[in-house]
Formats: structure tokens, C-alpha cells, sequence
């Protein structure tokens, strides 16, 4: 696998991979998502219910026909004790600019062991239109970032406070992020 970084924020994991997909079929699914129906439902935490932003769940059965889904379970190995993990949720998420995002967790509860996998989805990305994502330690001090390059795929544990950014003013393009909730099989 073309692991471009790894990091760890407070000893969890957090790994960047580029080139996994070509960029041909990371523009097939931006333009399926220009065209979707995007529902404002998510929320970051509870008591940011009030702020919701923008998503579109993703049935199990249609991600699993993804050009992503494959290259998605292939960099599990990487991670240990990965391979008794299955997806549990796949979802995008649409963010433009002016938006309000909040810093969270994507584990149901505190210690739970989860990972996440976000996809990048679009064919060109200026890194002056911001987008990134951000990683906190437990004092909600800000320590790793990933640039939203095209295709571009972040693999981490779910128990790391993160937050992605919207895009800058000069950015009309929005920010696609295709989440694959990741959590431990039954056993």
C-alpha cells in the first residue's frame, strides 16, 4: 500500500494514503455526489445538535460496490488487530464554505474500539481553500493535520477528537469526505 504518512496523536494511530484509487473514478464519484440528495442531519456531539451539517447516508450493500471499499479494507492490514473489524456505516458528508463543523469523536462512547477510513472525493484540490482536517490530544490542543488531496484516503482511531475544516471563501468547490465507520466484529 502507498502509506504516504503515518502519526499518532497521544499513541492512537492515524495513517495517509495516496494514490490508492485513479483519480478518473474519484471524479466518477464527485459527479454521483453533485447529484445526490444531501439531508442536514448530522450532528458533531449532543450539545451541537442545534448546528447540523450536511450528509447522505450510504446503504451497505451500495458501498460495498464502491471503488473505494476494496482499497479501503486492503490498508486495514496495516492496522493491528484490524481484521476483525467490519463496516458498520458509510456515509458523505458535503461541506462549503460558512459552514460551522465541531471538533468530536466518531466512537459511540468513551474507550470503544473503533476505526474510521475518509476518503478525500475530489478530482483537484488547491490547498489554499483550507478543507483540512484536524486531530486534538485530550487537552483539545490541535497535533496532526491531513491536506483534503484528491483521493486521498485517512485511516485512525475513532477515539482521536478531530474536526474536519470547511472550505476558505475562495473555494466553490465543496468538500466531499467519504466516511467508512469501521468497529469490531461480534465475537
Amino acid at each position: 500500500m502507498p502509506l504516504t504518512r503515518a502519526m499518532q496523536v497521544e499513541g492512537r494511530p492515524i495513517r495517509v494514503y495516496d494514490g490508492l484509487v485513479p483519480l478518473p473514478l474519484i471524479k466518477q464519484l464527485t459527479d454521483a455526489f453533485m447529484g445526490a440528495n444531501f439531508v442536514k442531519d448530522e450532528i458533531a456531539r449532543a450539545e451541537t445538535s442545534q448546528f447540523r451539517h450536511w450528509e447522505m447516508g450510504i446503504p451497505l450493500e451500495t458501498a460495498r460496490q464502491l471503488a473505494v471499499y476494496q482499497p479501503t479494507l486492503e490498508v486495514l492490514r496495516d492496522f493491528e488487530g484490524a481484521a476483525g473489524y467490519r463496516i458498520e456505516r458509510c456515509y458523505c458528508n458535503h461541506a462549503a464554505f460558512g459552514e460551522m463543523l465541531f471538533i468530536h469523536t466518531d466512537t459511540r462512547r468513551p474507550g470503544q474500539q473503533a476505526l474510521t477510513a475518509l476518503w478525500y472525493i475530489a478530482p483537484e484540490w488547491n490547498a489554499e481553500w483550507g478543507g483540512e482536517t484536524l486531530f486534538y490530544d485530550s487537552q483539545l490542543d490541535a497535533v496532526a493535520v491531513v491536506t483534503p488531496r484528491p483521493g486521498r484516503l485517512a485511516v485512525f482511531d475513532g477515539n482521536i477528537p478531530h474536526v474536519g475544516r470547511p472550505p476558505n471563501r475562495i473555494c466553490y468547490a465543496p468538500r466531499y469526505t467519504l466516511a467508512f465507520k469501521l468497529e469490531p466484529a461480534a465475537g
